[in-house]
């Protein structure tokens, strides 16, 4: 028998869905009946794990490695980011300042804890991740939603800073390269976004996720220019390891003992295997292999940017990084929900509303990823040909 008398928190019902998994759970459901769908929705490569680091977490398993770590990590995987960050960067980071996290939303969790009061709040750039401004709900705090467009790139700017900086701010969270867009920040930008926040007095963390996967140049680590940031990463997007749950969290010496006491009482530690298994991302032949799928993951992006442009998606900006697409839908008419509806019903191609990224604009864009092979992509671009025709009819 149901309790209908139960009340749930206030946080919990502010915390918003991910509207593209009522999209996922349908595409699922047709596929079940025997459709052939085609996911373009989520941020997920098809590349399975590296086979090195399937068979490092094997081994760590077969020795029987798993007991509880320390808070902050294995201290060999500290010390295997650190020589990443001076091979990668050129940047000498103690390894003391890294602490391993289950997933990039546990480094999330972490910096958000540690810095944010409640009724505070962090700026973020609006097209953004949306999880970001829920884990802000989640202590109390919020996320002030700062419009931005092609001409800004989509980041937030030092001018967006000072406009939008007021009484209950205490920082900004930023992302190169950011979801849904793709667009990186110049070392430069980092550099004047830095100094427009360290101005107010205001703490900076940068999203560097999808560092590695950027196309025809690196991206630059905030690191580099402000070495008192908070960087959040994650084993998930460029080292392929999705479901293992592991990131990372590099903070000033500092917050670390403040950083480490909230680990140990939030999750523990980071899984145990997952960060044996994650000794072998560093090794030459394992990048390799990294290196190979980030090759990959540019011709997709140089089929379907201008496939779908052709087929009349505006996309202003050409994405440097992460693998998404975001698209402006307007001159087909009608909402973006009831548009990626269209499409999963007519055609059986799946990808993400815009109102999963925030407000501005958000009905009149769509997010690709193009997290599927070139054949499948293809195949997309042909479905959704044929689909607009019927969208056209469907909204005049």
């Amino acid at each position: 028998m149901t309790n209908s008398n139960i009340s749930y928190s206030a946080r919990s019902r502010a915390i918003e869905p991910f509207h593209v998994m009522a999209l996922l759970a349908r595409a699922n459901e047709l596929q079940a009946a025997g459709h052939d769908v085609i996911h373009l929705e989520i941020g997920e490569p098809d590349f399975v794990t590296a086979a090195p680091i399937i068979e490092a977490g094997q081994a760590a398993l077969a020795a029987g490695k798993t007991s509880y770590t320390a808070a902050r990590g294995l201290p060999q995987l500290r010390e295997a980011i650190s020589g990443f960050y001076q091979q990668r960067y050129d940047l000498n980071i103690d390894p003391r300042r890294i602490l391993i996290t289950p997933g990039g939303s546990g480094a999330l969790l972490l910096a958000t804890s540690l810095l944010v009061d409640p009724g505070k709040h962090w700026l973020m750039a609006d097209p953004g991740y949306p999880c970001n401004r829920h884990f802000l709900r989640l202590i109390e705090a919020s996320a002030q939603l700062v419009p931005v467009n092609p001409s800004q790139q989509y980041q937030l700017t030092p001018e967006l800073v000072a406009q939008y900086w007021n009484e209950n701010t205490v920082g900004a969270l930023l992302a190169s390269p950011a979801n849904p867009t793709g667009t990186l920040l110049t070392s430069e930008q980092l550099l004047a976004l830095s100094q427009a926040i360290r101005t107010h007095g205001g703490h900076m963390v940068v999203d560097e996720i999808y560092h590695g996967l950027t196309y025809g140049l690196d991206a630059s680590s905030v690191l580099e220019v402000d070495n008192e940031a908070f960087v959040l990463n994650s084993f998930s997007k460029y080292f392929g390891m999705t479901g293992w749950r592991l990131g990372w969290l590099v903070a000033p010496d500092n917050a670390i003992s403040e950083l480490e006491k909230l680990a140990q009482n939030l999750y523990i530690s980071a899984p145990s295997i997952a960060q044996y298994a994650a000794l072998a991302c560093f090794e030459e032949h394992t990048i390799s292999i990294f290196e190979e799928r980030r090759h990959e993951f540019q011709k997709r992006r140089d089929f379907l940017l201008p496939a779908l442009r052709q087929l009349g998606f505006k996309i202003a900006v050409e994405p440097e990084g992460a693998f998404y697409l975001y698209a402006d839908i307007s001159d087909f008419g009608g909402d973006a929900y009831a548009f990626c509806q269209h499409f999963l019903e007519t055609e059986f191609v799946a990808f993400t509303p815009g109102l999963d990224f925030g407000q501005h604009q958000a009905q009149q864009h769509v997010r690709f990823a193009y997290t599927q092979n070139l054949n499948r992509l293809e195949q997309a671009v042909a479905r959704i040909a044929r689909g607009l025709l019927s969208w056209k009819q469907k909204v005049q």
